[in-house]
């Protein structure tokens, strides 16, 4: 990846947005602000091709999870880029939905966090949908490649700007605009529960995630070349690989059964 150019891919991401805006017939686009790297180069590419009076931040947090150095962060890449947002507390609604639902499991927190996903999902597209507007998402290469998203949550978007950018380049296009340097250090996370954070989740740094997928998937070399190269044992090179396959579904439409 040593020949990424964030000027050209910078330039190629804007043509995409203003092209699909344009083709969709939508007045701007809607985003989910969550004060990390992805939202907040997403939410740069968007002002830069449409211009900041089309486009609606929506900072999402959950009191007594959600720490507030992330709403801050968000607001502060708001009041940097002069754009419109709006903040919708999700507690209430999460405590509505497992209030009514009889087979609550406390213990199970990946459900629940699926279900905050989903919540934040139908907020962007209620303001999409009254605005006029596509909901735009901010999801990286490594995290699609991964499914590591929610399905129908962050996953359930109109268009994904930075879905070709592994998470490394997004560092690197984030340092290209000049992102504020707490953004960028910022350990990323999804913030679904106490304490999570991707690179723990997934076992692997980003840097290492993407070294073995930009020598396996791009270049075609072999397993045993980055075995060597990174020192990432081949059993874990498998289980990233096997994750991409188990998680393709995230992706598709649901299979429809022949008539």
């Amino acid at each position: 990846m040593s020949d990424f150019d964030p000027e050209t891919t910078c330039k190629k991401i804007t043509h995409f947005i203003r092209s699909y805006a344009k083709q969709s017939g939508t007045k701007g686009v809607v985003i989910g602000m969550s004060g990390g790297i992805d939202s907040t180069l997403t939410t740069y590419l968007a002002v830069k091709a449409l211009g900041r009076e089309n486009v609606l931040g929506v900072i999402m947090p959950e009191k007594s999870l959600t720490p507030a150095h992330d709403v801050l962060d968000a607001t502060e890449v708001g009041d940097i880029l002069r754009i419109e947002y709006s903040v919708v507390e999700i507690a209430n609604i999460l405590d509505s939905f497992l209030y009514s639902i009889p087979e609550v499991v406390d213990s199970e927190i990946v459900a629940t966090g699926n279900l905050k996903a989903r919540i934040r999902m139908s907020i962007l597209y209620y303001y999409a949908n009254i605005m006029s507007r596509m909901v735009v998402g901010t999801s990286n290469r490594t995290e699609l490649l991964l499914g590591y998203f929610t399905k129908f949550g962050d996953g359930g978007v109109d268009i994904e700007p930075i879905g070709n950018l592994y998470k490394t380049q997004v560092r690197k296009m984030a340092h290209y605009f000049k992102v504020p340097k707490h953004i960028i250090d910022k350990p990323p996370s999804a913030g679904l529960w106490a304490g999570q954070t991707d690179e723990a989740e997934l076992g692997l740094s980003y840097e290492q995630i993407d070294n073995v997928f930009s020598e396996l998937l791009d270049k075609n070399v072999s397993k045993e070349y980055v075995i060597n190269r990174y020192g990432i044992e081949e059993k874990v090179i498998n289980s990233l690989l096997k994750r991409i396959e188990n998680n393709r579904h995230k992706s598709k439409m649901a299979p429809i059964a022949p008539k």
